[in-house]
């Protein structure tokens, strides 16, 4: 079965960074651990000005974990499904802005993401 422009689209956008995998071993993460579990709202904070319109992404999100499985709390719910949204501009998307700065051989730029990556 032949794939539609559609679904081709929605690929191109989720794999947009595939090129930019780095083979090299990064640093581990200082202080992730001691990082406190904090909800979605305030985890996001340090991240505005990285993200566009979070606020209504996180509403959008929350709305639709109300009732989430498999024993998550609603934000853990929320975190994941802002994680996987489609954003426009893709490019500025929660996935793809984590994604590269999780690459970053400066691993202090991870620290913003820590109450996120928290959730």
């Amino acid at each position: 079965m032949a794939a539609t422009s559609s679904t081709m689209t929605h690929t191109s956008t989720r794999l947009p960074d595939a090129n930019e995998r780095r083979l090299n071993v990064l640093a581990p993460l200082r202080g992730y651990a001691e990082e406190p579990l904090v909800p979605l709202k305030e985890a996001v904070v340090k991240l505005r000005e990285l993200l566009d319109d979070v606020d209504v992404r996180i509403w959008t999100a929350t709305g639709r974990s109300e009732n989430p499985a498999d024993k998550l709390t609603q934000d853990e719910s929320a975190a994941i499904v802002l994680y996987t949204m489609e954003w426009d501009p893709s490019h500025r998307s929660l996935y793809l802005v984590l994604n590269r700065t999780l690459r970053l051989e400066d691993r202090r730029r991870l620290i913003p993401w820590f109450p996120y990556l928290k959730l």
